[in-house]
């Protein structure tokens, strides 16, 4: 199977259309020509998920986070984001991202992180691409809990069900009983005036950067920030989509999900 027909179906799943404007999204590294029968799954493209693919015969990597969010300024391969680039190359790897517009995609990123937060009467936060037919898409949800909880309670099952070390809560009060949610993955604090206008009384995205909490606390707007590895959610998701379409059965192709934690920081 040809590299190029995978890649349309997934983006028919998750329409280039609906990426961020500047975000560098598609095909990283490689050819889209390639014949390939196995492909990794992943949330990053570090060079122990390079070594990864390699080890495991990969011909394809499908990430979120683009590999080459920067351009590289020389190919001096004792840089060891180069080095990596290197070894995708020479072992014939075509890595492809889907960064943003999986965030937007309807059944995408943010409906993973809301489904596993179990909110109810979900609705999209950000209004972003119009399609022709009138569709709207956009980053983010919002959403309903089942039963009201305290800010430090809705902490700590955030913390139980994504499996993490640590989050940061913002807040003036964290004994304050909450139930509407606002989620958006990744790095997303600088909209936390939609979630506000969504009525949501807790917003939950990553890297909140120090004074936009401040920010927030004025208006009075809970925050929790879980960090941004909780999107490795989309690693068994994609899996699981990708293992659904007939074109991977009928032509055995081999969906592999990533081992390799990415997560960059340590709780102590």
């Amino acid at each position: 199977m040809k590299i190029r027909d995978f890649i349309a179906q997934l983006e028919k799943f998750a329409p280039k259309e609906l990426a961020e404007s500047g975000d560098p999204i598609g095909l990283q590294i490689g050819n889209l020509d390639n014949e390939f029968t196995k492909v990794l799954v992943t949330l990053d493209v570090r060079p122990e998920v390079v070594e990864e693919a390699i080890a495991k015969h990969c011909d394809l990597i499908i990430a979120h986070h683009p590999v080459m969010f920067r351009p590289a300024h020389n190919l001096d391969l004792a840089n060891p984001q180069n080095k990596m680039y290197a070894n995708i190359i020479k072992h014939n790897i075509t890595v492809y991202a889907a960064h943003s517009n999986l965030d937007a995609a309807e059944n995408g990123m943010n409906d993973w992180l809301a489904e596993k937060l179990n909110l109810n009467n979900v609705n999209r936060l950000l209004n972003g691409y119009t399609d022709n037919q009138g569709n709207r898409f956009g980053m983010g949800r919002v959403g309903d809990l089942s039963k009201k909880m305290s800010v430090l309670e809705f902490a700590t099952k955030i913390k139980q069900v994504f499996d993490l070390q640590g989050l940061r809560i913002v807040s003036q009060n964290p004994g304050q009983m909450i139930s509407r949610v606002a989620v958006l993955g990744g790095d997303g604090g600088k909209f936390y005036p939609q979630a506000l206008s969504k009525k949501a009384e807790v917003f939950v995205t990553g890297d909140i950067y120090y004074h936009t909490g401040h920010d927030m606390l004025a208006t009075g707007l809970n925050a929790i920030d879980p960090g941004h590895n909780i999107e490795k959610i989309c690693i068994p998701k994609l899996a699981s989509l990708f293992r659904s379409w007939n074109s991977v059965k009928t032509n055995g192709i081999e969906i592999v999900e990533s081992r390799v934690n990415t997560n960059p920081f340590i709780f102590i």
